[in-house]
């Protein structure tokens, strides 16, 4: 199965504070990048996160599936691709590899499945902003 093409990708650098004893980047600190190029990416759509929460809307992480293929180290490069789709009417799906650069070693391959929220309810993305600005396909 060939990947499609991402939504959105986004570069960063391993920096030496995210390394744990073994010389490799922190399990957790994986879940970091992941979040922050979601952030990115919400943001590039001018999607604000702050903005929302004024309104009474949240997007929250429901689960997180992290396979970990290999490690990254200090000063490596790498980047973190997203796509995403809807599951069902409730949850959107974002879909995140995270491959160093620039050899496309993968790394990280995660599903992170989120929810909206509205003044602290479950409620269909669509009622909660402008899907088609996440891209979504079904």
């Amino acid at each position: 199965m060939t990947e499609k093409e991402p939504l959105y990708e986004l570069e960063f650098i391993v920096r030496d504070y995210e390394l744990d004893l073994q010389g490799i980047v922190n399990n957790s600190v994986y879940q970091q990048y992941l979040e922050h190029a979601r952030h990115e990416f919400l943001f590039s759509r001018n999607i604000d996160f702050a903005r929302l929460h004024e309104e009474g809307k949240d997007l929250v992480v429901i689960r997180a599936e992290i396979d970990y293929k290999s490690s990254l180290k200090s000063r490596d490069r790498f980047k973190v691709t997203l796509n995403t789709y809807k599951e069902g009417n409730l949850k959107v799906v974002f879909e995140q590899n995270i491959y160093r650069l620039p050899d496309l070693k993968p790394v990280v391959k995660a599903k992170i499945i989120g929810a909206c929220l509205f003044n602290g309810r479950p409620s269909r993305p669509e009622d909660v902003m402008d899907v088609s600005l996440l891209g979504l396909n079904s």
